[in-house]
């Protein structure tokens, strides 16, 4: 839980600007960067953990992944389990969560690019529903929101 202080003095829209000193306006500043960090460093913890986690059962079920990739996944048992698994598969419909969130899109675009690149040197066109994409950015405002409290 990220933890912040009120701090109405470093917004014109919250305080009495006229009335603002000099060391009120820097101590707010401050403030305001170190919760900043503080969510950023929110968000980095939530990229290791995607980063940590990525397609993770394409180890621990090898033995399934092997056997739909034999039949070039025209047998799709481990790959739907895969889609339910992993948060990344948003473009595919059963791989998308209602909490859909931007560490998943950022997971999506990095699975998408590295794996394109290191195995034919080329990225496809990667799109996803405009919807979708509102819906992460609203969701992952949520999300920091459930984790910042006021004191």
């Amino acid at each position: 839980m990220i933890t912040v202080q009120s701090s109405p003095t470093a917004d014109t829209r919250t305080c009495d600007f006229k009335n603002v000193s000099l060391d009120t306006l820097l101590n707010s500043s401050k403030q305001h960067i170190h919760d900043v960090q503080e969510g950023l460093r929110y968000f980095e913890s939530l990229i290791r953990k995607a980063a940590e986690n990525h397609d993770f059962d394409k180890l621990s079920d090898i033995e399934g992944f092997h056997r739909d990739f034999l039949t070039g996944f025209e047998r799709t048992e481990w790959w739907d389990k895969h889609r339910q698994l992993n948060r990344h598969h948003i473009n595919y419909e059963d791989g998308i969560r209602p909490d859909v969130n931007l560490i998943d899109v950022l997971d999506y675009i990095v699975d998408c690019v590295m794996a394109g690149m290191a195995r034919s040197g080329t990225v496809y066109q990667l799109e996803l529903d405009p919807d979708l994409l509102k819906r992460a950015f609203d969701n992952t405002v949520e999300l920091l929101k459930k984790n910042v409290s006021l004191r």
